[in-house]
């Protein structure tokens, strides 16, 4: 089993994980999950739309615990919450309260629509958070690549700068003006105002902290991504913190969350010991 899982996982790692979601699916089912966690919830709707479900996955223990919402990447075009259940029981394992959430893809819906359903996500555990002992004031957000390109504008555009504490982001795209792939141009060639699609041109006076996390080896979002924003967020005096991993790709910062790759990558650590400095 463990030779079979690191197969996968290498298969992710060398292949990239956009067009491999049926390996990561594999990986999901296979990989070992953290103790002191559960599944506590499926498919719960936060919008009328089929795409704008969450799962929800709790500590053991008694509340109320700290939350997180968790936002997967895939060029806004791909993806399922199905397969981040290594993701949900890593962070519940660390006391966490954590939404893993779907939100509409391209083609069928454009920029802002992805941004928007990761808002109402984001509102809709604000509101519930209490019913699986969660407590609102203490709500978090996290998200690989697109994922964490979700989380950040949806924050900023959204005005949810006084429910969020704290952001924590795995190889967002942050800064990728003017569109040159066919993915970015897919999803946000129609926009009229496109500066305004890019984090690094927000207004940040009141942006939560944010640790922007990355690896050099990443061949698929460029680490001056991460680089921009922390100087963004820097130059108007908002906490921010950069970390770059050595040798780790695209996918490997997110497969560092899982039991298999964690000890190669201290994602998990770095994350948390942030969300605990403003929790």
């Amino acid at each position: 089993m463990s030779k079979l899982l690191t197969a996968i996982g290498l298969f992710l790692l060398v292949g990239g994980l956009a067009y491999h979601f049926a390996a990561l699916s594999i990986f999901d089912a296979l990989v070992p999950k953290d103790a002191g966690s559960r599944f506590a919830a499926s498919d719960i709707a936060y919008g009328p739309d089929p795409r704008q479900r969450l799962d929800i996955y709790v500590p053991e223990g008694q509340g109320p615990f700290p939350v997180i919402v968790f936002t997967y990447g895939g060029s806004w075009d791909s993806g399922s919450k199905n397969d981040y259940g290594f993701v949900g029981r890593a962070l519940a394992s660390r006391g966490y309260v954590v939404a893993v959430a779907d939100y509409r893809l391209v083609p069928a819906v454009h920029y802002p629509v992805f941004v928007d359903d990761v808002a109402a996500a984001i509102d809709w555990m604000n509101a519930h958070a209490g019913e699986f002992g969660g407590d609102p004031n203490r709500l978090f957000a996290i998200g690989h690549s697109a994922g964490a390109y979700n989380i950040v504008q949806a924050v900023l555009r959204n005005n949810l700068e006084a429910k969020v504490k704290a952001m924590v982001t795995l190889a967002g795209p942050f800064d990728f003006l003017p569109l040159d792939s066919p993915k970015s141009i897919a999803a946000f060639s129609g926009v009229t105002e496109l500066n305004e699609t890019q984090p690094i041109n927000r207004n940040l006076a009141a942006a939560p902290p944010i640790l922007l996390l990355h690896g050099s080896a990443d061949q698929t979002v460029r680490v001056r991504n991460s680089q921009s924003l922390y100087a963004a967020w820097q130059k108007v005096g908002r906490p921010a913190e950069l970390k770059i991993y050595d040798g780790v790709s695209h996918v490997g910062i997110m497969l560092a969350l899982s039991t298999l790759r964690r000890k190669t990558t201290p994602v998990l650590d770095d994350a948390v010991a942030f969300f605990q400095k403003y929790d």
